[in-house]
């Protein structure tokens, strides 16, 4: 019987902090600020979720890069208003 051979497929950790997590939380921000102001405009109707998903699709798309400009100013203000441990 043969070993099988099991290769991680997950990212390099190195990925974590200047890309996947400014990714997950502009999809999880946009999509929860979207559906807010979704039902807000058009209440809990027939076309909700179709109306939601084009929604969220135009704010992401300003959210990521605004999110990854944003990101180097934001860490240099925690770290002015954090102490070092």
């Amino acid at each position: 019987m043969k070993a099988r051979v099991q290769r991680d497929l997950r990212l390099p950790a190195s990925w974590a902090g200047p890309f996947l997590m400014p990714l997950f939380l502009s999809l999880f921000m946009s999509g929860l600020v979207s559906m807010i102001a979704t039902i807000q405009a058009i209440g809990i109707s027939d076309g909700l979720i179709a109306t939601w998903g084009r929604a969220w699709a135009a704010s992401w798309m300003v959210a990521f890069p605004a999110l990854m400009l944003a990101l180097p100013l934001v860490r240099r203000l925690v770290a002015i208003i954090c102490r070092p441990e």
